[in-house]
């Protein structure tokens, strides 16, 4: 979309926080009269307008919307966190009003090449190790969505020979019309976020929204082990797909022999790596290196340039991150463990008797298999949060009979400390959301990190 189609243009922005601040600035910077609204009428009007740079022009608007400014919009942008489903959407809606959300804004902003990164977990590293890689390539990469980095404010610096890596959420992808990466990817779907989607139908169905407007000519990188990406990718999507595997020798694609990495076109097969290469651990993360050498490799990047870089790249923060080893204990922060899938992949990553911390906010999730993946494993439970309870009934019915519930989580490190011995690990990975006691799983992470690097080395 031609940036000089926004001049004049009132577009109400939806959400007060990080991806709303980011459409507002990039709106008012091509020339739009951006409202920006929140429905929380107690929030401070100053400090909002302090977020925003001086150059960023903005109507902000608190509590409830007036009618004329309702009638004089022509476009909504959601922030990923409002529900598209809610009275006050809908009476949008309604209006004949278009809903965008920040990646669809950005994409009819940007310029350039776009990967977009999606799935039930695994994102964020196969985000940040497709941006290295594409870095070690290209001249000018983006890395931005769901990361961290809102891709609104960077679209506009974006030019034709920019590659955007973008991390891409379900609540992001309810929004998009036009959106259309040059290569996609779906880790996996599995049980999340059922509290916003209701069904697992609408949520795989969110996540396929990556590939809809994808042609042919473009790539879809997918998960064949995952069932509701094999039924998309054999069936459903519109691009060519790239299929990897961590569970079987494929004609067609990447997979996992072993230890080793191969893959296989056109019948022929090459081994790429032996997963001991890798600075990272779990199965989980060698479906995460598959994906990305598939995702490089349809951008265009010499699979060289992809091994060098997935040799040297190290586990993000907050993804079964090894913090220290304490007394002979190993602490392992995996606050990003936010659902029952993601834990499962951290407790299997463990190699040694395991003190784990679980529990937060209530997303509806089922823990069974969650605790059928101890295995053994876990020789302490302990719990925090609005789920503990509901954990700990499904943690007995399991056979798991060690479980501590602590009132905060300071005290629940504590009861870590206390039950760990040498030779142990200490694991926080939560299987919940940090909503109700932090603000996000980041800060729950860090306060774990702060906790254990203040312990002394020996008693």
């Amino acid at each position: 979309m031609d940036r000089k189609a926004w001049q004049g243009k009132k577009v109400l922005v939806v959400g007060s926080g990080i991806s709303g601040i980011g459409a507002v600035t990039a709106l008012s910077r091509v020339g739009a009269l951006p409202v920006l609204y929140d429905s929380n009428a107690a929030l401070d009007r100053e400090e909002l307008g302090r977020k925003l740079a001086s150059d960023v022009q903005a109507e902000i608007v608190l509590g409830e919307l007036p009618e004329e400014v309702a009638a004089e919009v022509a476009l909504a942008v959601l922030s990923p966190g409002v529900p598209t489903d809610t009275e006050f959407v809908n009476a949008l809606r309604d209006r004949g009003l278009p809903i965008w959300g920040e990646i669809e804004l950005a994409y009819r902003l940007g310029r350039g090449r776009v990967v977009g990164i999606t799935g039930t977990n695994g994102k964020t590293t196969t985000t940040s190790l497709v941006g290295e890689i594409m870095a070690a390539h290209c001249k000018d990469v983006a890395v931005v969505g769901n990361i961290g980095n809102p891709y609104t404010l960077m679209a506009l610096e974006a030019t034709e020979e920019t590659v955007t890596v973008a991390e891409i959420s379900s609540f992001q992808l309810e929004t998009i019309e036009e959106f259309a990466p040059q290569v996609s990817a779906i880790l996996n779907v599995t049980p999340d976020h059922l509290n916003r989607h209701h069904t697992m139908e609408n949520y795989a169905a969110a996540k396929e929204a990556i590939a809809k407007n994808q042609t042919r000519a473009q790539v879809c990188v997918l998960n064949y082990e995952n069932a509701y990406t094999r039924d998309f990718g054999e069936k459903r999507c519109p691009a060519r797909v790239m299929w990897f595997s961590s569970a079987r020798r494929l004609e067609d694609g990447l997979y996992l022999d072993g230890e080793e990495i191969w893959q296989a076109s056109a019948g022929r097969k090459e081994r790429l790596m032996n997963i001991h290469e890798m600075n990272l651990v779990g199965v989980c993360n060698v479906e995460n290196v598959m994906a990305a050498i598939a995702i490089a490799q349809a951008m265009g990047v010499p699979t060289e340039t992809i091994l060098s870089v997935v040799r040297q790249f190290k586990a993000v923060e907050h993804r079964i991150e090894f913090v220290a080893t304490k007394r002979g204990v190993d602490y392992y922060n995996d606050s990003k463990g936010t659902n029952p899938d993601a834990a499962i992949q951290g407790i299997r990553a463990m190699s040694k008797p395991t003190v784990l911390i679980g529990g937060g906010y209530d997303k509806q999730s089922e823990y069974d298999e969650w605790i059928e993946a101890f295995d053994g494993k876990v020789k302490c439970l302990v719990l925090i949060g609005q789920t503990r309870d509901k954990i700990a009934a499904c943690a007995r019915r399991h056979g798991v009979q060690n479980i501590i519930l602590a009132d905060s989580f300071e005290e629940a490190f504590e009861i870590c400390v206390r039950e760990a011995v040498s030779g142990d690990a200490v694991l926080l990975s939560p299987a919940c959301a940090s909503w109700g006691m932090f603000p996000n799983y980041e800060v729950r992470g860090k306060l774990f990190k702060e906790l254990v690097n203040r312990l002394e080395d020996t008693k």
